[in-house]
């Protein structure tokens, strides 16, 4: 990516997670998380990752980009990692060294969605599977991973920071957390409350357990319910999932060591509210 698309080496990884249907933001909501993802990448040179579809968060981080970001798109090192078999005219793509032509606007009829215009690169994931989600996941989590091993400077030791931030979201998005934050190093996890379904089943848990860390038995029976209601599922997968968001919360303490302190800082109502986190980073390192 140095070398083929000449992109500048990150000084930190914003990978942006959450649902890939469209979803509605509430207008502070989308206010807050699109001037403080930008105003954060723009501020600290980082990459921005997304899934690169023209729908769900990765459709917000394209807007963000539009309204906030600078005029050179090449420059705005947004990069979607998305699936071979769910994008409208895939075939349109195909070509070595040569410029295709592709038109975004995307059949509305069609199942599969369209890529988001802007972003500034784009890595396609074929597994052979045609209009699923997810297969890109595995690549997504080798690349943040080698990422964070690179020095973002040559004469200093220090890694890329990786933050994952989640936005709305379905089950898929409550274990892809538990991973992150369980990882070795754990990826600090920033939760946008009022974004909607696995963002907000998140904030709540953080905020009913900040205390002993538990929770209460009445509590737990209503969050069973509300998992069920937000997700549609039955009993069993939302005891599931449950116990995956439970999990999540038990890493706190490992995480509130790293660079970033807590593992989740939840956002309300606040413009720039991912810079002071990325700004923790000491000055010598950026």
């Amino acid at each position: 990516m140095l070398r083929e698309w000449q992109m500048e080496r990150p000084k930190l990884l914003l990978t942006v997670q959450g649902g890939s249907e469209n979803f509605t933001l509430p207008l502070k909501v989308k206010q807050a998380f699109s001037k403080g993802l930008i105003t954060a990448a723009l501020s600290t040179g980082a990459w921005i990752l997304t899934d690169g579809i023209n729908t769900g968060v990765s459709k917000y981080v394209g807007e963000a980009v539009k309204t906030f970001g600078g005029h050179n798109l090449r420059k705005r090192n947004t990069v979607g990692i998305t699936p071979w078999g769910v994008i409208d005219n895939n075939m349109d793509l195909i070509g070595r060294d040569v410029f295709r032509p592709y038109q975004p606007l995307g059949n509305p009829l069609s199942k599969r969605v369209c890529l988001n215009g802007f972003h500034s690169h784009f890595l396609l994931v074929d597994d052979g599977t045609l209009g699923k989600h997810g297969c890109q996941q595995g690549l997504r989590r080798k690349l943040e991973k080698h990422i964070h091993l690179q020095k973002i400077h040559p004469r200093l030791n220090q890694g890329v920071p990786v933050v994952c931030v989640v936005v709305e979201g379905g089950p898929a998005i409550v274990s892809a957390v538990l991973d992150y934050v369980s990882n070795v190093p754990p990826v600090p996890v920033f939760v946008f409350e009022g974004s909607g379904r696995a963002a907000d089943l998140l904030a709540f848990l953080h905020k009913q357990t900040s205390i002993d860390r538990q929770l209460d038995a009445d509590i737990k029976e209503g969050f069973l319910v509300r998992i069920g209601d937000v997700f549609g599922v039955g009993t069993a997968e939302a005891s599931q999932l449950c116990s995956l968001l439970l999990q999540s919360m038990d890493h706190r303490e490992s995480v509130s060591e790293t660079l970033f302190g807590n593992v989740y800082v939840v956002i309300q109502d606040m413009d720039y509210s991912l810079l002071p986190i990325c700004l923790s980073i000491p000055d010598n390192h950026l």
